[in-house]
């Protein structure tokens, strides 16, 4: 199959079956199928973000995964944010995050700037 530019859905549909089929051999190095492999799926996310752009998460319930996900106890969120009364505040949303405390969650917990930055 030759690669190209997806322009439909139709062209979508196809080029996702063939990746299927290509991911399921046992392709080896040099092999051309492992070339067409990596380009389809190139031109497959290209189309996916174009069609399906995947909003960026909200600040607050990317902190609420990651303090989950570590095991983050609530004392350690409260010197990030500065006290018990603050965080509740912040994870209520009664109070927007400032930029020292994006600092702080960004270097600590490692949720990325743009994430706690957001959108509003």
């Amino acid at each position: 199959m030759k690669v190209k530019v997806i322009k439909t859905k139709k062209e979508y549909d196809t080029a996702c079956a063939r990746l299927y089929k290509l991911m399921h051999k046992k392709l080896k190095k040099g092999d051309p199928e492992l070339e067409e492999l990596e380009l389809l799926s190139m031109v497959l996310e290209a189309y996916e973000e174009e069609k399906y752009p995947i909003p960026p998460p909200d600040p607050i319930e990317a902190i609420k995964f990651r303090i989950d996900q570590m095991g983050v106890p609530p004392s350690t969120l409260h010197r990030l944010l500065g006290s018990r009364q603050r965080s509740s505040d912040i994870l209520n949303r009664r109070r927007k995050l400032t930029l020292p405390m994006m600092r702080r969650l960004h270097k600590e917990l490692k949720i990325p700037m743009e994430t706690l930055v957001g959108t509003d």
